[in-house]
């Protein structure tokens, strides 16, 4: 029985947003850019069981957070690394199948090299997912960066939007292809 229950605040429900993941293979190696408290970082790593999670945050505390909450799960295949995605995420070129970018966007100045950051560091073939807030609702943050803009941004870069996704009625969900 698992004691982490995973939850973004009470919106997004990260474990079944990744079960919808059909592409998601038991070995994958998959990048959290700004993982946070470990949302998405914990179940992808009870998903990717051959596999390996990169958390990746600019804050100690919130990567200390997916430590100790992985602990509690029995987790080893979670790698911690502390950067700004702003400068430069610590992960080789091409090392991940997948880069997930959950609740970042609206909160980074430098989008653009988020972006290019998670372009370098994604396979080719391999897929970025963006999850972010939708503007203009009662819960969304002030500076909430809209889906078109974030289209725009990643298709600037030369990535395919391969599809929409639903999230909750609070954010949206996109998955790219490099």
């Amino acid at each position: 029985m698992a004691i982490f229950q995973p939850g973004s605040g009470g919106f997004l429900n990260p474990k079944n947003i990744i079960e919808s993941f059909v592409f998601l293979e038991p070995q994958m190696k998959v990048a959290d850019f700004g993982c946070g408290h470990g949302y998405f970082a914990v179940p992808l790593a009870q998903k990717l069981t051959e596999g390996k999670v990169f958390a990746l945050d600019i804050l100690p505390s919130a990567l200390e957070a997916v430590r100790s909450k992985a602990k509690m799960e029995g987790l080893q295949n979670i790698e911690y690394v502390r950067c700004d995605l702003e400068k430069k995420a610590k992960l080789e070129d091409e090392s991940c199948d997948i880069v997930l970018i959950a609740n970042l966007l609206f909160q980074v100045e430098n989008k653009e090299n988020v972006v290019k950051e998670a372009k370098r560091v994604v396979k080719k073939g391999g897929k970025i997912i963006c999850i972010d807030w939708l503007p203009n609702l009662p819960f969304s943050p002030q500076n909430a960066f809209p889906p078109s803009k974030a289209k725009e941004l990643f298709l600037k870069h030369g990535l395919i939007l391969e599809k929409e996704f639903a999230t909750d009625k609070y954010h949206y969900g996109l998955i790219f292809k490099k």
